[in-house]
C-alpha cells in the first residue's frame, strides 16, 4: 500500500491518521514515518482503505489495487466510493453502512458489491472499525476488505481443521520436522496412547516397539519428496497394552495394530519457496478387517492342504509313506519341522521316536530308520501332557532368551536346536492312543494359536489313521 504526497498533504491538516495531526513535526522524523507507514501498508496480505471523518479516501494499498484494478493515485483523495467502486443505486447504502462504525465502538462486518476499474463486480465481505484522533472523538474510519470467495475458502479451510481435530473417524496427527508429533485429534491419541500419557512431543519409537522404522521411513520421504501416491497399510506394535493384548499379538511389546495410513508435506503459504513444516499423517484402524482376511486366506489354503494330501496319500501304497504324505502337506506354510513320537509296543508304553524332518535345513519327513530307542522325556514335557489330555498342548521358549538359553530350552524337551514354538497333538485312532505328533517353528516366527492347533488336530488324525493302517499290515 502507498501513500501518494495528497494523501500526506490532507492527513497532516486532518488529524489523520490519529497521533499526526495538531502539533507541528519536524520534516526529518515525519518523512520515516510516513514511508514506514505506506511499507507496512502494502504488506498486508488483505486490502485496507481508509477514510476520513468526511468520508474521503486517505489510504488504498496494492492489494486493493489487485482485487479492484484502481490504482492509489486513482483512488485517494476521492470521496467515498460513489461513481467510481459501486453502482449508483447502491452508493448511499455502502456510504452509509460504513461511516455508520464511528459512531459506535467495536468492528463492523458488510458483504458489499463493488465495481472494478475493467466493469466488472465482485463481493467483497468488509471489516471496518472507527479510528480516535488526538483529542479521542472519530476522526475516520479504516476498512479492510476481501473477496467473500477468498474468505469463504478460508473459513472453510478452519472449519476443516477443526473438524478433523474434534470429531473425525479417522486419525490425524501433524508431526514435525523431528518426526514428533505437534498435534493430535481424539481418534489419535486415543490409538497411540495405551498408558494415558500424552503422544505430543514424544519420539514415535516411545509408543510404537515395532513398525516405527517403516512409520518413520515413510514420514522422511514425504519431508524431502512429497506425498506419496496411494495410501499405504502399516503393521505397528504399541508399547504396553493389556494381557489380553499382547497374547493376541503374539509381540511381548503389546498391541499389534494395522493402520491404513495417508501423508501430506505441510509447507508454509506465507513463504516464497515452499518451506516444509512438518507432515500430516491421517490413518485409519483396519485391523479387524485385515485380521479377518488373513484368517480367511489361511483357512482357504488349509482347507486345500487338506484336499491335495488326502488325494496324494490315497495314492500311495504303503501306509507308511501315507502318513509321512500327511505332515508334509502339513508342514507348508504352517511349522519348521516336525518328529512323531509312537507309544512302544509292550507294556511300558513310552514314547519312541518314529519319523522327523532334518535339523539343520528344510526337508521332508521320514521314519527313522530301525527306529529310534524310548525317549527320556522329563516329567511335565508337552508331549507327555499332550498325551495324557487327548488334546494338544503349546508351548514357547521365553521371549527374552538368549541364543544359548534358546539352545537348551530346545534341547531339553528332545526338539531340534532352533525350536522356539511347538504345538503336541495326540495321534488317536479306534480309541487308542498311538503317538504323538509335535510341530516346531523356529524363533523369526510366531507362537501357535488356537486355530493351528485344531489345523494340527485334523492332518494328526488323518496320520493316526495311515500310522494304524501300516501297523495292522505288518501284523
Amino acid at each position: 500500500m502507498s501513500a501518494s504526497k495528497s494523501e500526506t498533504s490532507e492527513t497532516a491538516d486532518s488529524s489523520w491518521p490519529p497521533g499526526r495531526g495538531g502539533a507541528a513535526q519536524d520534516d526529518t522524523v515525519s518523512e520515516p514515518c510516513s514511508e514506514l507507514l505506506a511499507a507496512l501498508l502494502d504488506g498486508m496480505d488483505a486490502a485496507l482503505c481508509a477514510f476520513a471523518a468526511d468520508g474521503t479516501i486517505t489510504h488504498w494499498n496494492r492489494e486493493a489495487e489487485r482485487i479492484l484494478g484502481w490504482s492509489p493515485d486513482e483512488a485517494v483523495g476521492r470521496r467515498g466510493f460513489t461513481g467510481w467502486a459501486v453502482r449508483r443505486a447502491d452508493a448511499d447504502e455502502v456510504a452509509r453502512r460504513l461511516m455508520a462504525v464511528m459512531a459506535a465502538p467495536g468492528r463492523q462486518v458488510d458483504e458489499f458489491a463493488l465495481l472494478r476499474k475493467d466493469g466488472g463486480r465482485v463481493l467483497v465481505r468488509t471489516q471496518s472499525a472507527r479510528v480516535l484522533g488526538a483529542d479521542g472523538s472519530p476522526a475516520g474510519v479504516y476498512c479492510a476488505f476481501s473477496e467473500v470467495h477468498a474468505q469463504i475458502d478460508l473459513e472453510r479451510s478452519i472449519a476443516l481443521s477443526e473438524a478433523l481435530f474434534d470429531d473425525a473417524s479417522w486419525g490425524v496427527v501433524l508431526v514435525d520436522v523431528d518426526l514428533r508429533p505437534t498435534t493430535v485429534n481424539g481418534y489419535a491419541e486415543r490409538a497411540l496412547t495405551a498408558g494415558g500419557a500424552s503422544p505430543l512431543g514424544r519420539p514415535l519409537g516411545e509408543m510404537i516397539v515395532e513398525g516405527v522404522e517403516q512409520l518413520e521411513s515413510s514420514l522422511h520421504h514425504v519431508l524431502a519428496e512429497g506425498a506419496q501416491r496411494g495410501l499405504s497399510e502399516v503393521w505397528v506394535t504399541l508399547a504396553g497394552g493389556t494381557a489380553d493384548d499382547r497374547a493376541g499379538s503374539g509381540s511381548a511389546g503389546g498391541r499389534r495394530r494395522c493402520w491404513r495410513s495417508g501423508f501430506l508435506r505441510l509447507g508454509s503459504p506465507l513463504a516464497e519457496e515452499p518451506v516444509p513444516l512438518g507432515v500430516a499423517w491421517l490413518f485409519h484402524d483396519v485391523t479387524e478387517s485385515r485380521l479377518a482376511e488373513q484368517e480367511a486366506d489361511r483357512l482357504r489354503f488349509r482347507a486345500g492342504q487338506l484336499h491335495r494330501a488326502g488325494r496324494a496319500a490315497a495314492e500311495s501304497a504303503d501306509p507308511t509313506a501315507a502318513a509321512m504324505t500327511y505332515l508334509d502337506f502339513a508342514l507348508a506354510g504352517f511349522a519348521d519341522h516336525v518328529v512323531v513320537d509312537v507309544v512302544e509296543a509292550g507294556e511300558g508304553g513310552r514314547l519312541v521316536r518314529a519319523a522327523a524332518t532334518p535339523t539343520g535345513a528344510p526337508g521332508p519327513c521320514l521314519p527313522v530308520p530301525g527306529g529310534g530307542p524310548p525317549l527320556t522325556y522329563p516329567p511335565g514335557h508337552p508331549a507327555l501332557q499332550a498325551a495324557d489330555r487327548t488334546g494338544s498342548v503349546r508351548a514357547s521358549a521365553p521371549g527374552t532368551a538368549s541364543g544359548a538359553e534358546l539352545a537348551k530350552w530346545s534341547k531339553d524337551r528332545r526338539w531340534p536346536r532352533e525350536s522356539a514354538h511347538a504345538l503336541c497333538t495326540v495321534l488317536r485312532s479306534r480309541g487308542r492312543t498311538l503317538g504323538v505328533v509335535t510341530f516346531l517353528r523356529g524363533p523369526s516366527r510366531p507362537a501357535f494359536e488356537r486355530p493351528d492347533a485344531v489345523y494340527a488336530e485334523s492332518m494328526s488324525s488323518l496320520t493316526a489313521s495311515a500310522l494304524d493302517l501300516a501297523a495292522l499290515v505288518a501284523r
